[in-house]
């Protein structure tokens, strides 16, 4: 986990069980969730600034080319060099470099990306849509068709997912302070998690490790992220041709429109076995007679 966490002095107070008692205060040594920008640029010149969780930063930055329909397989990707502004160097086993926060990536002769596309700002680690300019800038097309996707999943798997993802997530474990994306099969073996300040973020890293693997399209998988579902998460499941994605809050009504339109199965709410289905029910395979 180093890099991932920072640590700090805090001031930890805690209110008195009993009328009258005095609150208690102690100093002591608090773990924080790390933040740092991330620069990705593409044939030396700057398309993006993002703030996020140090790790797994080829990924992310992989992940996020994919997200805006620039790549699609991993023969799209030259090479991914991490920077610190002045040298730059290639990743480990794991996808971790540590020498700075720069990704610097190589297209494949003949590709490159478009004009529109570069943006000359820093997105947040809450904003994985920053700097679009107009609502058809939103919408990127997909290469795989999600309808066709046969993939089934029963409410008992669905239900079990959340306390799987919490279980793998080791750097929420110390901090309380991370969004996590983890990918499951029908049947709900955990196939990959990834953690970040962003939520986007977390499910780039996911998609970026699934290209850089060569599993892209993630037919027959389901992606859950640990917080609300919006567009753009929707988005990056339906590029990356996940056919059911679920999330442990709300779904927006953006990316429930999304969902119907692309085929994609969309649920909200999971926590506590139950569940809201928005779209793709069809996938859901439940025993429970349906009411109105």
């Amino acid at each position: 986990m180093s890099g991932r966490t920072a640590r700090r002095r805090v001031l930890r107070i805690s209110l008195p069980g009993g009328a009258g008692e005095p609150a208690r205060a102690a100093e002591r040594a608090d773990l924080l969730a790390a933040e740092e920008p991330l620069g990705i640029r593409v044939g030396g010149e700057a398309l993006t600034l993002t703030m996020r969780t140090p790790g797994d930063d080829i990924d992310l930055a992989a992940g996020f080319l994919v997200s805006e329909g620039v790549v699609a397989e991993p023969a799209d990707i030259a090479g991914i060099m991490i920077c610190d502004g002045q040298r730059c160097g290639h990743a480990g086993h794991d996808g971790d470099s540590g020498m700075g926060n720069i990704a610097d990536v190589t297209l494949r002769p003949g590709l490159a990306v478009a004009a529109g596309l570069r943006r000359s700002f820093m997105t947040t680690s809450a904003c994985g849509v920053c700097g679009k300019t107009s609502i058809e800038e939103l919408a990127v097309a997909s290469r795989f068709d999600l309808a066709a996707d046969q993939a089934r999943v029963t409410p008992e798997v669905l239900a079990g997912l959340p306390d799987e993802l919490r279980a793998a997530q080791r750097v929420f474990e110390s901090t309380g302070g991370l969004h996590a994306a983890g990918l499951f099969t029908a049947a709900g073996q955990l196939l990959a998690v990834r953690e970040d300040v962003g939520r986007h973020n977390a499910v780039d890293k996911i998609v970026g490790w699934a290209l850089r693997s060569g599993r892209l399209p993630l037919s027959g998988c389901v992606l859950l992220v640990s917080g609300r579902a919006s567009f753009e998460l929707v988005q990056k499941a339906v590029l990356a041709g996940i056919p059911v994605l679920a999330a442990v809050s709300a779904p927006s009504s953006l990316a429930a429109d999304l969902a119907q339109e692309s085929g994609l199965t969309l649920v909200g709410f999971l926590r506590g076995g139950s569940m809201n289905v928005y779209t793709g029910q069809d996938r859901v395979l439940a025993r429970a007679d349906v009411s109105g």
